[in-house]
């Protein structure tokens, strides 16, 4: 039987990184023979992580171009020559079957590389405005993964898969039973708190602002801010506020609160649809096209979650978190809805697809 190859590459933020890892775990169960290899950009958190989830991972000398002066911009194209040769011989020397890309620069040589070299290719795009990266693989790849409709707009339609975003094993694994037995143990609501895999400077100003506030209305906080920023917030750990750079254990987080405030990446809300709690989104409003905030809209038009600007958030996260707190029937709702958008075979979907292109179907 054919030992199966594959490079994956994607990362910068969890949004891109663990769209892959569920791909790869996927297709680990899918074949009974195969290799694994990821490809990612050096200093980035991806160079952790993937090994953390038992792969190994090349890193790249690549990073995208900054949006303000910046004179470290002089160096990408620098980075992309050396970027492409260096792809060049890990395909060259790996030889996989099929190449991967989950978005963010980091996978964009190496998924430009293989279509040059006639190698299947899929990309996957995680939000309804995609990125730069993936916007340029468009053009080469075989196969383009979507999880909003409508992406022809951007992509080329007979490409276009519409299968949702991958969602890690262990979250689509996760069970409500021992979610609920917890509940009834706890004294205090728990709120989760995620400023993005990287924190946020805004939301972890305004937690900390109003920590007297959360003691007040006798919540509990489960508070990632970002390896950036932990410095400055670890001194507000506490009996009742647990604070984080990073939450390596994210289904232990999500079954143990009550109520979850996060950023709006495609990716979490794709995960969050699974584990169906009532949520909070504070949507970036500084990345491609405001996408976050569209990303936010969706949910909240379609009854499943509440959003709150960063703009708005002294004037209305109170009151959409008092609403959460005080409405039953609303909570029960949100967690219902979102539960029922929940997409669990994306990954599924998309190894179907790729097995058709390697078996010549």
């Amino acid at each position: 039987m054919k030992r199966y190859k594959f490079i994956l590459s994607g990362g910068g933020t969890g949004g891109h990184i663990y769209p892959a890892i569920s791909i790869a775990d996927n297709l680990k169960r899918q074949y009974h023979s195969v290799d694994i290899l990821f490809v990612g950009a050096i200093g980035r958190m991806e160079m952790t992580k993937v090994p953390e989830n038992g792969y190994k991972i090349i890193g790249l000398w690549i990073s995208g171009i900054k949006r303000k002066f910046d004179l470290r911009n002089l160096l990408v194209p620098f980075k992309v020559l050396y970027s492409l040769i260096k792809s060049y011989c890990i395909i060259k020397q790996f030889k996989p079957d099929f190449v991967i890309g989950t978005g963010g620069f980091a996978s964009g040589p190496v998924v430009y590389v293989a279509s040059l070299l006639k190698i299947p290719t899929l990309i996957q795009e995680q939000n309804s405005f995609p990125g730069l990266t993936n916007r340029i693989l468009s053009k080469k790849v075989n196969l383009i993964s979507v999880a909003y409709k409508n992406m022809d707009k951007f992509f080329p339609k007979s490409k276009i898969l519409f299968t949702g975003n991958p969602v890690r094993l262990k979250i689509q694994n996760s069970s409500d039973n021992s979610n609920n037995n917890k509940k009834e143990l706890k004294k205090k609501l728990t709120i989760l708190i995620i400023g993005g895999s990287l924190g946020s400077r805004v939301i972890n100003e305004y937690i900390s602002k109003n920590i007297q506030y959360f003691k007040k209305i006798n919540v509990s906080l489960i508070w990632q801010c970002g390896n950036y920023y932990y410095e400055d917030y670890k001194n507000f750990n506490s009996k009742n506020v647990k604070v984080v750079s990073f939450i390596n254990n994210i289904i232990e987080a999500y079954d143990s609160a009550d109520i979850i405030v996060t950023r709006a990446g495609a990716s979490v809300i794709s995960e969050l649809c699974i584990i169906g709690k009532p949520v909070i989104f504070i949507p970036s409003p500084n990345l491609t096209e405001d996408h976050q905030t569209k990303n936010a809209d969706s949910m909240v038009r379609a009854g499943a979650a509440l959003m709150v600007k960063e703009i708005n958030l002294e004037k209305q996260f109170k009151k959409a978190l008092t609403l959460i707190l005080k409405d039953d029937v609303l909570s029960k709702k949100m967690s219902d809805k979102i539960k029922s958008l929940a997409k669990p075979d994306a990954s599924l979907n998309i190894i179907k697809n790729i097995n058709m292109i390697l078996n010549g179907d």
